[in-house]
C-alpha cells in the first residue's frame, strides 16, 4: 500500500501571548496533520489563531507547549539557526502582501533561495526559468516588482517559493491584494502545481473561492480546531475579517 509521507504533526499544541492575569490563548490543544500532497485550507473568522497556527508549523513562533513535528524534526528541541536552515531548505512562504524584495528583479527574487542554498547558477537559471515559463512570466524578468501587477508579484512570489522544491509552502491570505479573476488564476496555477508537482500547501484564508480547490478544510475558531462543516448556509461567518 502507498502510504503518503507526513510532513507536519502536532499533538495538543497551545499557544499563549502575554503573561500573569493578562493571556491570550490564541491556540488551544491543535492536533493537525500534513501529508505530501496534500491541498488544505484553513478558514475562521478574524482572531480564529489562523496566522498564529501557520506560524508555528513555519518556525516563525514556537508554541507554548504541545509537539510540533516537521519531517521527524521536533520545532520545540532546535535552535532558532536550525529552524532558519529548515526554513530556507524544505518551507515556502507566499504572503499577501508579496514580499518581494524592490531592489532586486522579478527573477533575482525568486533566484534569491536557491541562491542561500548555493545551488550553481546554471541550475539556478534552468529552475527559475521553468516556473516562469510554467507561470507566464516569461519576458518579465528583468522587471522590479514596482513595474509588475498585483497578480504579476504574486506569481513571482509563488515561484520564489516553490522552486527549490519545499516539502511544504505556507501560502497566508494571498488572494486578498488582487481581483477575483487573477485570484482564480493563481488557485489554478497552484492546484496544478499540487498536481504535477505534488507539491503540499497549506492556505490560510478568508475568501470562500478558495474553498473549492481544498481536498481538505481545516476549520478555525477561538484557537481551536472544529468539526462544523463548511457550507454555503454558514461560511459566512467563518469568513469575516
Amino acid at each position: 500500500m502507498n502510504t503518503k509521507k507526513e510532513i507536519v504533526s502536532l499533538r495538543n499544541v497551545i499557544k499563549n501571548y502575554g503573561h500573569g492575569k493578562v493571556i491570550t490563548k490564541a491556540l488551544q490543544g491543535i492536533e493537525l496533520n500534513i501529508l505530501e500532497g496534500d491541498f488544505s485550507v484553513m478558514m475562521g473568522p478574524s482572531g480564529s489563531g489562523k496566522s498564529t497556527l501557520l506560524n508555528i508549523i513555519g518556525g516563525l513562533d514556537k508554541a507554548t507547549s504541545g509537539e510540533v513535528n516537521f519531517n521527524g524534526k521536533d520545532f520545540n528541541t532546535l535552535s532558532n539557526k536550525a529552524l532558519s536552515i529548515i526554513r530556507r531548505n524544505h518551507i515556502g512562504f507566499v504572503f499577501q502582501n508579496y514580499n518581494l524584495l524592490p531592489v532586486l528583479t522579478a527573477y533575482e527574487n525568486a533566484e534569491y533561495v536557491l541562491m542561500l542554498q548555493e545551488i550553481p547558477i546554471s541550475q539556478r537559471k534552468e529552475k527559475v526559468m521553468h516556473f516562469f515559463q510554467e507561470m507566464g512570466l516569461e519576458g518579465l524578468e528583468h522587471r522590479f516588482p514596482r513595474e509588475l501587477s498585483g497578480g504579476q508579484q504574486q506569481r513571482v512570489a509563488i515561484a520564489r517559493a516553490v522552486v527549490s522544491d519545499p516539502l511544504l509552502v505556507l501560502a497566508d491570505e494571498i488572494t486578498a491584494n488582487v481581483d477575483s479573476e487573477t485570484a482564480q488564476s493563481l488557485l489554478e496555477l497552484m492546484e496544478t502545481l499540487n498536481k504535477n508537482n505534488k507539491t503540499t500547501f497549506l492556505f490560510s484564508t478568508h475568501d470562500p473561492a478558495v474553498i473549492k480547490f481544498a481536498k481538505k478544510v481545516i476549520v478555525l475558531k477561538d484557537g481551536k480546531i472544529t468539526n462544523e462543516q463548511i457550507s454555503s448556509e454558514n461560511i459566512e461567518k467563518y469568513t469575516k475579517r
